[in-house]
């Protein structure tokens, strides 16, 4: 198979979502349908809410839907038919914004279909969402101003494009300062041969354009980006025997990640949070990733970057941070720093498999938002 170019892996993309794809059942891997969190009630009946087409015509690798929304401004990359976003124009609210960009016409357009079906079913009096047809590779050309946005989120898409950096760092501009971009996608455990990287259907399928778990980090440092937070993690199948031939002995998982733009005064010194339970949904215990689960009253000592993050953040009014007083004896460790933190999503997909029941109740995952079957 002859190589293919930016432009025709991107014409091949819209194709295969565009024309090929119907519906979820037409996937050939799980890539887009591995699970995820239980689903909290308020964001499962804020799917409930959206169009049925709308769902049916939804492709993603996990729900990315983060905490504490009330208000923002949220932007999605290959928002696709809309789901994600109408899901989120519930929770921030008719003062929130959710933008919805992506570079299938067809898919744009089921999505803009149910603009007005949506608002009328929230009950808001005006329209808090906008669907624009683009590149996620280029913001600025599609509209979207630097420094504008709370949060970024993106739903197994980022793989589809070539250039990841590119994509990265047009996120990296419209994102405010403390913002984040919350996103689930597809990693390899491995650098990709060039027989997969240029297979049309392993590209449409979310796995020709994985990237290489490790580069996420370097990619986030060269930007500016705090270091990479693992939130889930799970291992992907491929239900097709002449594609998973091809793929030999890589590896794939789709993972969820923050990354935190925070601004050069950022720094702050190891301490105590604690957390005060102010999040809708998560009043009892609030997940900043695999690594930090912090509850309700609960003293955790955190790191530097990690106390940047919460103090410069949307995040900082729900926290009491306070100084480490306790001095260590000479050769003793902080709870801390004997604490090995989790950064390979391969080993905490491995780990999830095992602490996994034989079936998982709703879940936060799936293209169509419907639980696999057991």
């Amino acid at each position: 198979m002859a190589d293919l170019r930016p432009a025709e892996i991107q014409k091949e993309v819209q194709n295969y979502y565009g024309q090929v794809l119907r519906t979820a059942a037409d996937l050939q891997s799980n890539a887009c349908v591995t699970k995820a969190r239980p689903l909290l009630q308020h964001i499962r009946e804020a799917l409930q809410n959206v169009h049925e087409e709308v769902t049916l015509r939804y492709y993603g690798c996990g729900l990315v839907i983060p905490e504490c929304l009330e208000n923002c401004w949220i932007l999605d990359l290959g928002s696709g038919s809309g789901r994600d976003c109408y899901a989120l124009s519930q929770l921030v609210g008719e003062k929130g914004h959710v933008t919805g960009i992506d570079m299938t016409e067809g898919q744009v357009e089921v999505a803009k279909k149910y603009l007005n079906y949506h608002m009328e079913k929230f009950g808001f009096q005006t329209c808090n969402v906008t669907f624009i047809h683009g590149c996620i590779e280029n913001l600025a050309q599609a509209g979207i101003q630097n420094e504008s946005y709370d949060i970024v989120i993106s739903n197994c898409v980022i793989n589809l494009v070539p250039d990841k950096q590119q994509v990265l760092q047009e996120v990296y501009k419209v994102l405010k300062h403390g913002g984040e971009l919350y996103f689930s996608d597809v990693y390899a455990s491995l650098d990709l041969p060039e027989e997969i990287k240029t297979h049309t259907v392993l590209w449409g399928e979310c796995l020709g354009g994985a990237l290489y778990w490790k580069n996420l980090a370097i990619l986030a440092q060269k930007l500016g980006f705090c270091s990479p937070r693992l939130v889930t993690a799970n291992f992907i199948t491929i239900q097709n025997k002449e594609l998973e031939s091809m793929v030999g002995d890589c590896r794939f998982v789709s993972a969820t990640f923050r990354l935190f733009k925070l601004s050069e005064t950022a720094p702050a010194k190891r301490c105590q949070v604690i957390y005060n339970g102010g999040i809708t949904g998560y009043e009892k215990e609030l997940m900043l990733d695999a690594n930090f689960i912090f509850k309700k009253g609960e003293i955790v000592e955190v790191d530097e970057e990690t106390v940047a993050i919460l103090k410069n953040s949307r995040f900082a009014q729900d926290f009491v941070f306070r100084p480490i007083e306790v001095k260590l004896e000479p050769g003793s460790y902080s709870t801390l720093e004997s604490k090995v933190l989790i950064t390979d999503p391969f080993k905490l997909a491995a780990e999830s498999d095992n602490r996994k029941p034989s079936c998982a109740p709703d879940v936060a995952g799936g293209c169509c938002g419907k639980k696999k079957s057991c």
